[in-house]
């Protein structure tokens, strides 16, 4: 029997919880032209709702054109132009690569799909009003699982379990923990910039101590970045730190800097203007992420390849492929190294 989105613990009227369930689920493709409708009297009894009650919904959905009668037999959906996909695109924050993965992920759905974003802020609570609002209304929900704490990383499970696995989409950060079977794309934050840092052997020769900088204090980021950078330093005899604010590093000849976030970079090149080292040959920086800003100050940058991972996801929602499909990571050498 038809699946009825309905909480009768809701303040919303009976009457428009059934017809804003149909509705939404004529617009996902859950309910079809032509498909027929449970009866008043198969509603009334599943949902225990007063018959007056469903005729009057089916009464609007007649009257709003998602349904018609026919004496006799029923009340059947009345939808004349094929569905689109409604997709839920939550990401953690706004940011230039954000826009590369929206931008790309809608223009390669096109007009198959109708693509709505919301923001989480980092955040499980709103992660998870998110997700409860919106449950039964999209065909696809793709998530961006980015947390301000590990604690809530961790607890993200058990939102990420109450999106179905064939609506669920992970995208940038996986999410090992989580065992059903669902569509991701995503960074493997750890091999890569080991990968990143093991390619750039030979322009990293000069500088004999490494320096992680990671955003400051409260501002979430893939902690297997350091794990990563850690793993490579040690297996290559390089002297290395990690720091959170450059303000405290004294720029020293013979050492590069890994610099994960933009204020950082701009102070970094702050000091580094200010004292009679040259970069790319005293001292050295790569970035994480491309920005034509970047390339314009002659900056090496290691970066996943965000556009592909809009793509690849798209690409991959559309053919109802559920696999895991790790992005491409590249890097730019330029002069700054």
């Amino acid at each position: 029997m038809y699946a009825l989105q309905f909480d009768p613990e809701s303040s919303t009227r009976k009457v428009q919880q059934i017809v804003q369930s149909i509705i939404a689920d004529i617009e996902r493709g859950v309910l079809r032209h032509r498909d027929k409708l449970p009866s008043i009297c198969e509603l009334s009894a599943e949902y225990d709702i007063a018959r007056d009650t469903v005729e009057r919904a089916y009464r609007q959905l007649k009257q709003r054109g998602f349904c018609i009668s026919k004496h006799g037999q029923g009340y059947f959906v009345q939808a004349a132009v094929a569905p689109k996909l409604k997709v839920l695109l939550v990401v953690n924050k706004l940011s230039s690569y954000k826009q590369l993965i929206y931008d790309a992920f809608v223009e390669t759905l096109g007009e198959q799909a109708q693509v709505e974003l919301a923001i989480h802020h980092n955040s499980l609570q709103q992660l998870e009003r998110i997700i409860d609002q919106s449950l039964g209304q999209y065909n696809h929900y793709v998530l961006l699982p980015h947390f301000a704490t590990a604690a809530e990383a961790k607890d993200c499970l058990r939102v990420l379990r109450k999106v179905p696995a064939s609506e669920l989409v992970l995208l940038d950060k996986d999410v090992p923990d989580y065992s059903p079977r669902c569509l991701r794309v995503f960074q493997d934050f750890d091999r890569d910039i080991f990968n990143a840092l093991r390619d750039l052997q030979a322009p990293l020769a000069k500088y004999e101590r490494l320096v992680l900088v990671t955003p400051g204090l409260g501002i979430p980021y893939p902690t297997d970045i350091a794990w990563g950078f850690r793993a490579f330093c040690l297996n290559y005899g390089k002297q290395y730190s990690i720091c959170t604010d450059i303000r405290g590093e004294v720029p020293a000849p013979g050492t590069a800097y890994v610099v994960m976030d933009t204020p950082n970079l701009a102070d970094l090149l702050k000091k580094v203007q200010l004292t009679p080292y040259k970069l790319g040959q005293d001292i050295g920086i790569l970035s994480f992420n491309e920005t034509p800003l970047k390339e314009l100050l002659d900056i090496t940058v290691i970066s996943t390849d965000f556009q592909e991972m809009g793509r690849s996801a798209a690409q991959l929602l559309l053919a109802k492929e559920q696999v895991s499909l790790k992005n491409p990571f590249y890097t730019q050498l330029r002069g700054s190294l």
